[in-house]
């Protein structure tokens, strides 16, 4: 912790033990509609008082006015304040390069084509196309895409396009070649390279056979990806977001991170996960935790990935995919390695936060935890797994036993709900996308939205958490909404315990004396319009320890 940060958390701890704040400079804002949720209950109040960064009280304006009656008064204007939200499993660096890159999110197939010929306009001579969003579950037949028909536009650049979930990818010619890809490359375990009739590859790739095309493409430099981060951070502050979970950074990530964070230019929460696939993860581990819960840049976790995704039919299932009988998925790591990385982890006191989607990955990731379990009590480190996606439900119920969290993205199920059937049938989908289950057992959903293959606003998913809605409104009456959230827990998921998932929940997630003074101010109150309305809330204000950083039209 710096030392201005450690001297503001000295001087509030002893204005917290004074019986007035009055010594103190404090912020009384009221006429608010004010909303938090603490272990027991959800809170309501019309004024917060807050000084040197951190809540003094929340509650009656009156009450408050006369503890404070030296404070600074803010109206609030009658608008909604909420803890800051805090997106639990996003990809940072991704989110800021993509704002410089093509977009192709619910495009059709002849919309994404045209799209990319426009864009490719505007790029240098030997620049790579790069993008991502594309979907072929909403083009005509779903059928994957393949190179020839990027190669028809006639584009004199490389093109590499992710599928929406980042688990494929999409190729022209002239990036296969310079990837040095033809007909005699094989796909590297827990890959997969789609193929034409003619044997030559089509220009898809899934999962680990994606790094074959893009170690072609020149690295970001450290100043780029400084920058990039930098662009996420404004735009999720924008959207009410003062808290980021990255999902898997590499060593460059994570130095251009040190660096913002030496730099005092991260102007929000950030518990980044380095990634398992690191070459010195060893070495990482061994020196340590970074950061402590208080600092803006926290790291004791790893990401690990197992499988792939649904929509590129990466996920592992214990049965074959539905609509590809012969098709069971993906595991990117064997068996006995996941178990040597999560016992690497443990062992150097790190949290690991396990993507699974399908049931046999879920599985597998269960099973390792209860073996390492069996030498040394895992409850304490609150290992999470990311998306929980797809699982028997005999395997949720065993979450409790390891004080397991199940990080989940409320908009994938509303994005999915028109594919999932058709990949996994009727039976399996009874564990699937099934935040009740969990909730109900007391598992803790930390809620994100897996940005940028959702959006990164967070008002969204707590709209699809609710709802079981998209928000076109679709379906009408819901899609499985005997899975969905009270809007109570909603907001708990994007907030406290988002916070416990990082091990901050001390110190955020909601608004009790104490904590960090962080909020946003909202256009419409969540509690009081239509839930099918909430997506369309905007955030006003957001206030990162007591300062206003974001005003919206400003």
């Amino acid at each position: 912790m710096d030392l201005s940060r450690q001297l503001r958390t000295v001087a509030l701890a002893v204005g917290l033990i004074l019986p007035s704040a009055d010594v103190l400079s404090a912020t009384l804002m009221h006429n608010i509609n004010g909303y938090h949720t603490t272990e027991k209950a959800l809170e309501q109040f019309d004024a917060i008082a807050f000084d040197q960064g951190k809540v003094l009280a929340t509650g009656d304006y009156g009450a408050l006015v006369k503890r404070y009656p030296k404070a600074k008064k803010i109206d609030g204007k009658g608008r909604t304040l909420l803890p800051g939200l805090i997106d639990a499993h996003g990809h940072v660096l991704a989110q800021g390069q993509l704002e410089s890159q093509i977009e192709l999110r619910d495009l059709g197939l002849e919309e994404t084509l045209a799209a990319i010929k426009k864009y490719s306009s505007q790029l240098q001579p030997g620049q790579w196309l790069q993008g991502r969003g594309w979907n072929q579950v909403l083009w005509p037949g779903k059928d994957f895409p393949t190179r020839e028909q990027l190669d028809a536009l006639e584009i004199d650049h490389p093109i590499w396009l992710r599928r929406i979930d980042g688990h494929a990818g999409w190729a022209n010619s002239k990036a296969l070649q310079l990837a040095g890809i033809d007909r005699m490359t094989k796909a590297p375990e827990g890959g997969e390279i789609h193929r034409l009739d003619s044997g030559e590859p089509s220009g898809v790739l899934i999962d680990n056979a994606m790094a074959l095309v893009e170690q072609a493409i020149p690295a970001p430099s450290l100043q780029e990806k400084k920058a990039a981060l930098t662009q996420a951070f404004e735009l999720a502050l924008s959207l009410g977001l003062t808290g980021i979970h990255d999902a898997g950074i590499d060593s460059g990530t994570l130095k251009a991170y040190r660096q913002l964070a030496e730099e005092e230019a991260i102007p929000l929460r950030l518990y980044p996960m380095i990634s398992a696939a690191e070459k010195d993860l060893p070495q990482l581990l061994d020196a340590g935790h970074i950061g402590s819960p208080e600092d803006r840049l926290y790291v004791r976790s790893i990401k690990l990935y197992t499988d792939g995704a649904l929509g590129s039919r990466g996920a592992a299932l214990l049965e074959p995919y539905h609509d590809r009988p012969k098709e069971t998925g993906l595991l990117l790591y064997p068996e006995s390695e996941i178990l040597s990385l999560l016992k690497l982890a443990t062992d150097n006191g790190f949290q690991v936060n396990i993507h699974a989607i399908g049931d046999r990955a879920n599985q597998l990731v269960l099973d390792h935890l209860e073996t390492l379990n069996d030498n040394k009590d895992q409850k304490p480190f609150r290992h999470r797994v990311e998306h929980a996606q797809v699982l028997r439900v005999a395997d949720i119920t065993r979450f409790p036993e390891l004080n397991l969290i199940a990080s989940m993205q409320p908009t994938h199920a509303t994005s999915d709900k028109n594919m999932a059937g058709d990949r996994l049938g009727n039976a399996r989908l009874e564990g699937a996308y099934a935040w009740r289950k969990f909730l109900d057992q007391g598992t803790r959903i930390a809620a994100g939205s897996d940005f940028p293959v959702e959006p990164v606003n967070p008002l969204f998913g707590i709209h699809a958490a609710v709802t079981r809605r998209d928000r076109s409104g679709q379906p009408a009456d819901g899609w499985r909404t005997k899975e969905a959230m009270t809007l109570e827990e909603a907001l708990r998921a994007f907030t406290l315990d988002a916070a416990y998932a990082s091990h901050q929940e001390q110190i955020i997630g909601n608004l009790e004396p104490g904590k960090y003074a962080d909020f946003i101010l909202l256009d419409g109150n969540i509690f009081s319009i239509d839930p099918q309305q909430i997506w369309q809330v905007k955030v006003e204000e957001t206030w990162v320890e007591g300062d206003r950083i974001y005003t919206r039209g400003q």
